[in-house]
């Protein structure tokens, strides 16, 4: 049973509407291009700031150690910002986006973590410090402290904010455990795509890179590909193993989930251009100023 202090704050899920991959640093990371598009769905962080000056993982993930849970690692960061060292925090975890499956939940889950105790423990840290933050804990993150429907470059942490006409996406996982190492250091990993410019950006003109690669080494993943691509658009999410599936109405996505593969669990959502993350804190502004 959860405190009646604890507050809940949105961590959405994500899918990148296409993946390029341009190049290879020197530093071994890839150079991309992609579009990350925001979900109405994700998981829910809960946190009560509490005065014992420590982070307490309520709802620690099965299999993962303290010390490389995102949310823990990102609560840490902001340790040494706050404005007295007797500010502590319990966290709590509803978890709903799949796990592996390239649909950004640690990230996110380290974004609203940053997010929320920055705001909650009156760091007073700016949106582009909170983005350098979010960038040592992985490429992803920084996507959802920016909150925005966006391109991305680099290694997907230069994004430029734009608006994604609104589609409905049902998005597919099989049981399959993809690790992402796995595919970047794979000698068959296309890393010549050229370079874009994002307005000409067309669904229809690009694709993913990692996904003819991985449905290579995963048959089960290149058979929902398969079996959804008869339905609607789509394409394989980051490297997987989630696939979307791209519709004009909710309707008609949630009607294609009775003919989805046996073992495969799958979930609809509205794509949106600001995250819910940020109308929260929107929110608790209003609120904290009134």
């Amino acid at each position: 049973m959860t405190s009646s202090n604890v507050q809940w704050w949105p961590s959405p899920a994500k899918i990148n509407l296409f993946l390029h991959i341009c190049g290879k640093y020197d530093s071994g990371y890839h150079s991309l291009q992609t579009l990350f598009q925001l979900l109405d769905f994700g998981d829910h962080i809960g946190i009560e700031t509490t005065q014992s000056g420590k982070i307490e993982l309520v709802d620690n993930i099965n299999g993962v150690a303290l010390q490389d849970n995102l949310i823990y690692k990102a609560a840490t960061l902001l340790l040494d910002f706050r404005p007295t060292a007797k500010l502590g925090a319990k966290i709590h975890l509803t978890k709903r986006i799949p796990l592996g499956g390239g649909l950004g939940g640690g990230s996110s889950n380290a974004a609203t973590t940053l997010i929320a105790l920055n705001h909650l423990w009156h760091c007073k840290l700016s949106e582009k410090a909170l983005l350098a933050l979010g960038l040592k804990l992985g490429a992803d993150v920084p996507v959802f402290i920016n909150g925005h429907s966006a391109f991305g470059e680099g290694i997907g942490e230069h994004l430029t904010n734009t608006q994604i006409p609104t589609a409905y996406y049902l998005v597919a996982t099989p049981k399959s455990h993809i690790s992402t190492q796995t595919i970047f250091t794979h000698p068959d990993l296309p890393r010549d795509t050229p370079l874009m410019d994002f307005t000409h950006y067309q669904f229809e003109l690009t694709h993913n890179d990692c996904e003819k690669l991985v449905c290579k080494l995963h048959d089960e993943v290149a058979n929902l590909v398969n079996r959804l691509i008869h339905y609607a658009p789509s394409r394989m999410t980051g490297t997987g193993a989630s696939v979307f599936a791209k519709f004009a109405s909710y309707s008609e996505a949630k009607d294609v989930i009775q003919h989805l593969p046996e073992g495969v669990s799958a979930f609809v959502a509205k794509g949106l251009d600001v995250s819910p993350l940020h109308a929260k804190l929107a929110e608790m502004q209003t609120v904290s100023h009134v």
